[in-house]
């Protein structure tokens, strides 16, 4: 399952696409189902059926086929939020990744701060959560929080509408750029240090790879248009790397989480402090993307992981 109704659409087929490419047929018929404004659509060189969402079954000519899970590969909404998940739970289908509600609280990025910040594991930076409708005059971020800040919709990804800003001037416009993606929407401390990310599957940590982009911060076009030095294993010691990684797997435990994730984190070494970042639950898996990294540097293959992915369905 792929595509979505989001802006990371684009992404989220290019990341299927190369899943799909790893499984083993030997083992699996994959279909590469395409989600999009309501319609499931199975595509393959010039053929598009629609899935027939009231059994997930799809009719190629020659009677139905009955899925016996669903890959989910879509960045943003409907596949990382909860509701594809809360589907095929009432279907009764198995599917790859968190469950409904883990989904839901880890997209929602005001409530997976509380949340996480309920652990006392990790430090979450101070933010405040605006609501769209109830927007009439912005709070004093110069005395509650301090500029600058990050404003970001509170469900959104690949960092889409998300702005760095540095005085009063500049949120009234941010805050409105970020509601045209959720209603809901995050004013976040900005924090000052070295962005590190972790994957992690099954309770195993991956390795540790720190982002460094070339732009004001780790944006769209630092994620996707080459903008960025990713370096995986990244140069930190070891005490670091040790706690980076069992912060990030105790994280993923403590949610409930499944499948594929990845946390990030940043770094503030002025004050030796790890700030909990997001938690991603449908992580990027193009070749480029973190994820694929932290595989090739453990010398595994993306081959084994989206099997073993897989395998947890049955």
């Amino acid at each position: 399952m792929t595509g979505g109704d989001s802006g990371e659409y684009d992404i989220s087929i290019a990341s299927a696409k190369n899943v799909m490419a790893d499984l083993d047929k030997d083992k699996y018929n994959v279909y590469l189902i395409i989600v999009k404004q309501g319609k499931w659509t199975f595509k393959s060189d010039n053929i598009a059926i629609e899935v027939d969402k009231t059994d997930f079954s799809l009719d190629l000519g020659n009677g139905k086929i009955h899925f016996d899970a669903a890959f989910i590969i879509i960045h943003g909404t409907p596949g990382e939020n909860g509701l594809l998940q809360g589907y095929f739970d009432m279907m009764g289908i198995a599917y790859t990744g968190c469950s409904a509600l883990v989904s839901t609280t880890t997209f929602d990025k005001a409530v997976c701060n509380e949340v996480v910040r309920s652990f006392q594991i990790v430090d979450v930076a101070k933010n405040i959560t605006l609501f769209k409708k109830n927007i009439r005059s912005l709070p004093s971020v110069k005395d509650t929080i301090g500029y600058p800040v990050f404003v970001k919709p509170s469900q959104g990804g690949s960092s889409l509408a998300t702005f760095k800003v540095n005085n009063d001037a500049e949120l009234a416009n941010a805050v409105a750029e970020a509601c045209k993606v959720d209603s809901k929407v995050l004013v976040e401390q900005f924090i000052k240090g070295r962005e590190l990310t972790c994957g992690v599957f099954n309770g195993m940590a991956f390795p540790v790879t720190e982002i460094k982009p070339d732009r004001d911060f780790f944006d769209y076009q630092a994620k996707y248009e080459g903008l960025s030095k990713e370096i995986t294993p990244a140069h930190i010691d070891e005490t670091l790397r040790q706690r980076v990684q069992a912060i990030a797997k105790d994280i993923y435990l403590r949610l409930g989480c499944r499948g594929v994730c990845r946390v990030d984190f940043i770094y503030n070494e002025d004050n030796d402090r790890l700030f909990f970042l997001e938690i991603n639950t449908v992580p990027g898996q193009s070749p480029q993307s973190i994820v694929p990294q932290q595989v090739r540097a453990m010398n595994k293959t993306t081959q084994w992981l989206y099997n073993a992915v897989l395998e947890e369905c049955f």
